[in-house]
């Protein structure tokens, strides 16, 4: 029995070049460039994150401190471990939830905060220099409302 073949969607008009996906990657490996050359220290940029959310919130949940990063359940535990082992982060139990850890940055954790948020601010400017200043503003208003 002989059957026959879906026509095919005409796809020559598909460029690479213009993929959301392609280009979202191109920037971000050009960012995480930007970030290993600039950061002042031996960090990843999820450490970065954490250690900042945990200096913009206080002692927070190790739950909620995974949501303020956009980390799930598992990668903010791996990332609290590795900035415990760094004498970064501490963790106690919660005083009115021993099955809940809180966060806090230690007293070195806290040390690098400033340099941490200077690293930053220079990290995003060199990301968004080849944009004008209206561009730059304008590109972090669209990334916010598709993230």
């Amino acid at each position: 029995m002989e059957t026959l073949s879906k026509p095919q969607p005409e796809i020559s008009d598909y460029q690479l070049d213009e993929q959301v996906g392609y280009l979202l990657r191109l920037v971000s490996q050009r960012h995480a460039g930007i970030f290993q050359d600039n950061i002042s220290e031996d960090l990843t940029p999820t450490q970065f994150t954490t250690l900042i959310r945990v200096a913009e919130h206080g002692d927070v949940s190790q739950n909620h401190l995974g949501r303020l990063a956009a980390m799930d359940i598992a990668t903010i535990k791996g990332v609290v471990d590795r900035l415990k082992q760094k004498g970064l982060l501490a963790t106690n139990p919660d005083p009115n939830d021993k099955r809940r850890s809180i966060i806090s940055l230690t007293k070195q954790g806290a040390r690098m905060i400033d340099g941490l948020r200077q690293d930053g601010r220079i990290i995003t400017q060199e990301t968004l220099s080849p944009l004008k200043p209206a561009e730059q503003k304008r590109l972090l208003e669209l990334l916010k409302k598709i993230s």
